[in-house]
């Protein structure tokens, strides 16, 4: 995959299961949200097959129609404008466009759709609420609302924890989660925090410079060795006594600072 002629992404080969999470991490300009556009078709491959499915099931992705597609895949981009004179329910009823006719706006399945969207995204009692009356946090999580309301199989997720506080972070986790085990969908998400891929995903790909470098469990892929040497920084890791989960820690140069003074009260 290239811009304006120079490859970004090179030799990449990416599988989402059903079902499964897979979170995608790596340095910043390490092709992470490049390779996620691909999937979405939003950036479009020198050479590349694209399939959804299997066995007699298995599409041609980039043959499809983009109505078609998008009954399929949803895809959450970052940056994404702050609409006015919509409200909250407005915006999720848009993810619904792939399933109205072309010349007929009926949607049987539509309000059960955007009603449960809204309860797993907690905002039901926005719903009537002005977008322009949102912050940054509520409004992503409305937009996510307005994929979960496409009804996909397949989910992308672009850095979707970006503008979200502490809380609204985990729930979101917790989100991705419940859609990959109680709804057995494919969601493949790019992530900064590697504390929250571990927490997360199923299967972790690592990118540097526009290529794959490691694909697997989270255990397999954040070694402190292979993250040290991708971020140019030392990365410890270990296992979370409370939790059992993996745990990373970039030290820095005042990490390494001894003596101290510190107080009680």
């Amino acid at each position: 995959m290239a811009y304006g002629g120079t490859d970004v992404v090179h030799d990449a080969a990416i599988t989402l299961r059903p079902g499964e999470v897979t979170a995608l991490v790596g340095p910043n300009g390490s092709g992470k949200s490049t390779l996620l556009r691909a999937l979405a078709r939003l950036q479009r491959p020198r050479t590349a097959a694209l399939t959804l499915g299997t066995g007699a099931d298995a599409a041609d992705a980039l043959a499809l129609s983009a109505r078609e597609f998008s009954r399929r895949v949803a895809l959450l981009t970052q940056g994404r404008p702050t609409p006015s004179g919509l409200t909250v329910r407005d915006i999720v009823e848009f993810g619904r466009y792939p399933h109205r006719g072309r010349w007929s706006k009926a949607d049987p399945g539509g309000p059960a759709a955007v009603g449960l969207a809204l309860a797993m995204t907690d905002l039901v009692d926005l719903a009537d609420r002005g977008a322009e009356q949102l912050s940054g946090g509520q409004l992503q999580r409305v937009w996510l609302a307005g994929c979960l309301a496409q009804e996909t199989g397949v989910l992308l997720l672009d850095e979707p924890t970006t503008y979200l506080d502490l809380r609204y972070q985990v729930e979101l986790l917790d989100v991705i989660r419940d859609l990959a085990d109680d709804h057995g969908i494919a969601v493949g998400v790019v992530l900064h925090d590697l504390d929250q891929a571990a927490a997360v995903a199923d299967r972790i790909t690592l990118l540097r410079a526009g290529r794959i470098i490691a694909d697997g469990r989270p255990e397999d892929v954040l070694t402190a060795t292979r993250l040290t040497d991708t971020y140019g920084i030392r990365i410890d890791v270990d296992t979370d006594p409370l939790t059992g989960r993996l745990r990373t820690r970039a030290i820095g140069r005042h990490h390494a600072r001894t003596g101290r003074l510190s107080t009680t009260s």
